[in-house]
């Protein structure tokens, strides 16, 4: 039997830090499930995985969103970046400007993932 697969995207960027954990968390807590998550990031939400910006984040008793990271990336769930949202938010960004361990996809990758998932989750 195949794993069950589950797509979370996020879309917000660090302007809404809120927003910023549950992707990373609820990923975290699948993988432990047995459950295969991938995590796309789009639009503003490209700004979480640009270097340097996820240690400025901190909420609460948490530890800092770039912890938080280097944790989902150790445990091998995918981090994807839309290559489209480079060009329209990034202005010039390359792949070298993203967090290591991270992969720049097209926009058609989104499209599959959510038909092939058997859920997602929009942040």
């Amino acid at each position: 039997m195949e794993k069950k697969k589950i797509l979370y995207v996020q879309t917000s960027g660090i302007e809404t830090p809120r927003r910023l954990y549950s992707p990373f968390i609820l990923a975290q807590t699948a993988k432990a499930m047995d459950i295969e998550p991938t995590i796309y990031f789009l639009g503003e939400g490209i700004t979480v995985v640009t270097k340097g910006n996820a240690e400025k984040i901190k909420m609460g008793s948490f530890p800092s969103l770039k912890e938080v990271i280097d944790q989902t990336l150790k445990m091998e769930i995918p981090i994807l970046i839309c290559q489209q949202s480079m060009q329209v938010f990034g202005q010039n960004l390359t792949p070298s400007d993203f967090i290591d361990g991270t992969k720049i996809v097209g926009a058609a990758t989104l499209n599959s993932l959510v038909l092939e998932s058997d859920g997602t989750m929009w942040f």
